[in-house]
């Protein structure tokens, strides 16, 4: 699994300076004076990564070098600054090289070059607020990410999952897997006879190496989801309780995911809430899925499950979800709407 690594990277004119040369455009690598500083090894991978000639880099200093030595190939940096993340980028390639790095950037005044250099796959700028990773489970409110920050798996995961971020690396390891299966599987059921009764072993469906292809305009965060889960808590009116509870909306981890919204202190009891991009037949499906998956793991019984939508699904698609008893809500041009809360969802334990 991937890393999550926080990189502040805007806070000073220095930083400022080094995004403007080696984030906002791609710098070349194959010009004398760079790649006389690279060895052959470091030149082959980078032209194996960046097949142009060019990447974007970042790097850190010397006194980061036992945890850069750990940065691989797909790990995740957020690139903050301002009590934003700018731009989330995807690492390619890792190495030492601080002739290399003294072509990109000027040395630290204290701690000199910025020797661990790191080329970005894939760089997506973006603009989201602190606050969407305080509202991620294992975050506390006011931390303002000061220094770079390796993050646990755990919260890795939690950032991974909750952001909705999408790598290239893993998108090809499980291109890769899939296919993996699909010819093992098809294998045994052509082979007939005793063979098509064999069970796979899971070792032959796992793949060690891929290939790495990029793909033009892909997209490393999807933003749309976390956009209309914040217009729609503002919508909320949280400072007010049913009853004499306090109402609440949160996020919060399950063994099969992190929700995008619970509810809780409704007079019926909490509410469970998933939200798609789309209100395509295949996002109203996947929200269907998940809201059943996750609603088995909720901390306590959930009165009601919700999918939320950026425009109306089909009539047909909301009566598949009022079929399992789940609520439609989607955006109109006066806010947000729900469509036929005609089920409420008990569960039972």
């Amino acid at each position: 699994m991937a890393k999550v690594i926080i990189q502040p990277s805007y806070g000073n004119k220095d930083a400022r300076r080094h995004w403007q040369d080696t984030l906002d455009q791609e710098v070349p690598f194959i010009t004398d004076a760079r790649q006389s500083t690279l060895t052959t090894e470091q030149r082959a991978r980078l032209t194996t990564y960046h097949p142009t000639g060019s990447a974007r880099f970042w790097g850190a200093t010397g006194n980061h070098d036992a945890r850069m030595a750990t940065l691989n190939r797909g790990d995740v940096i957020l690139f903050t600054g301002l009590k934003i993340v700018r731009a989330v980028g995807e690492v390619g390639y890792s190495f030492h090289n601080p002739a290399f790095a003294d072509t990109l950037w000027d040395a630290h005044p204290t701690r000199g070059s910025y020797t661990n250099v790191y080329s970005l796959l894939a760089f997506q700028s973006t603009d989201i607020p602190y606050e969407e990773i305080w509202n991620l489970p294992g975050f506390n409110n006011g931390d303002n990410f000061m220094g770079l920050r390796f993050l646990n798996p755990e919260k890795s995961d939690t950032v991974l999952d909750g952001l909705a971020i999408r790598t290239i690396t893993a998108a090809t390891q499980e291109a890769s897997q899939q296919a993996a299966q699909e010819s093992a599987v098809t294998a045994i059921l052509t082979g007939g006879g005793s063979e098509a009764t064999q069970i796979i072993d899971a070792e032959a469906m796992h793949t060690t190496h891929t290939s790495y292809h990029r793909l033009p305009g892909t997209v490393l965060v999807h933003r749309a989801e976390a956009l209309l889960v914040t217009r729609y808590r503002a919508s909320l009116n949280l400072s007010e309780g049913e009853g004499e509870s306090e109402v609440t909306a949160r996020r919060i981890r399950t063994p099969v995911g992190i929700t995008d919204l619970y509810i809780t202190g409704l007079d019926a009891g909490p509410e469970l809430i998933e939200a798609k991009r789309a209100a395509d037949h295949q996002f109203v499906r996947q929200a269907l899925g998940q809201l059943l998956d996750y609603v088995l793991h909720a901390p306590e019984p959930v009165a009601r499950l919700s999918a939320l939508f950026p425009t109306s699904p089909s009539a047909a698609d909301i009566a598949l979800l009022n079929r399992y008893g789940i609520d439609c809500l989607y955006q109109d041009s006066n806010g947000h709407s729900s469509v036929d809360r005609r089920r409420r969802f008990i569960v039972r334990t």
